[in-house]
């Protein structure tokens, strides 16, 4: 039998680590993407600098998604 409510908190867990990080990535996004584009703005030879520090922090929404995927695909079963 699974208790109900320690799936629910690993549920909301796995949520909290996805909404989390995608705010987090989204914030350094906004920081970084203007400060990007005003560099570009004065030289374009930065543009492939530019690209490459507004993708960084996407990868911390792909760990966050690793931890939720953990939680929920084994952490869940294993308290059945």
């Amino acid at each position: 039998m699974v208790d109900p409510i320690g799936a629910g908190l690993i549920a909301l867990s796995a949520a909290i680590a996805v909404g989390a990080t995608g705010i987090a990535a989204a914030l350094g996004e906004q920081v970084i993407g203007s400060a990007a584009i005003g560099v570009m703005a004065e030289d374009e030879g930065f543009f492939g600098r530019g690209l490459v520090m507004t993708v960084i922090p996407e990868s911390i929404v792909i760990f966050g998604l690793v931890v939720a995927l953990i939680l929920l695909f084994v952490t869940l079963p294993s308290i059945a």
